[in-house]
């Protein structure tokens, strides 16, 4: 993927917090109270600010969407706190009436066949180059926070 690709891709999304904002009740509540009760590591978001500019996460998510109420909201904090660029394409819905379609496009945006998207959140880790850095899907690792999982894979494409 390339930086035009990129910035393309971003043109068709909306930034994370602005996302949640806008959510229908009582999406919206759940998302926000995530947002007020996360316990964030502050250290990593310190070491976070240090790639903020460099970076960009394009999220692929859905309201009903148990582990992106759980996600997002951390995504969010990420943005607003380190500076770090969270883009989301939102409202994806499921196809009940094609099981070898995953999405029903629209209302799920067709990038979801560009990237693949199986399982949400489908969290993508680019540099502002548009070089994919690295991908998260549904969930961090086992004891491990997202914001944590995130700059583990920042560590090791720099290495």
């Amino acid at each position: 993927m390339d930086n035009t690709f990129l910035e393309t891709t971003i043109r068709k999304t909306i930034p994370a917090g602005k996302y949640i904002n806008e959510m229908s009740q009582p999406f919206r509540d759940k998302f926000l109270n995530k947002m007020r009760v996360y316990p964030m590591d502050k250290k990593i978001i310190k070491k976070l600010t240090e790639y903020a500019k460099d970076l960009v996460i394009i999220v692929f998510s859905a309201e009903w969407c148990k582990d992106c109420a759980e996600n997002l909201p951390v995504l969010a904090i990420l943005a607003k706190e380190a500076g770090i660029d969270v883009f989301v394409f939102g409202g994806l819905k499921t196809n009940p009436l094609d099981k070898k379609e995953k999405w029903s496009i629209p209302p799920s945006p067709p990038e979801v066949k560009k990237f693949n998207v199986q399982r949400i959140p489908h969290i993508i880790i680019f540099n502002k180059n548009g070089k994919e850095l690295g991908v998260i899907i549904e969930n961090p690792k086992p004891g491990i926070s997202l914001e944590k999982e995130i700059f583990n894979i920042l560590q090791l494409s720099v290495e």
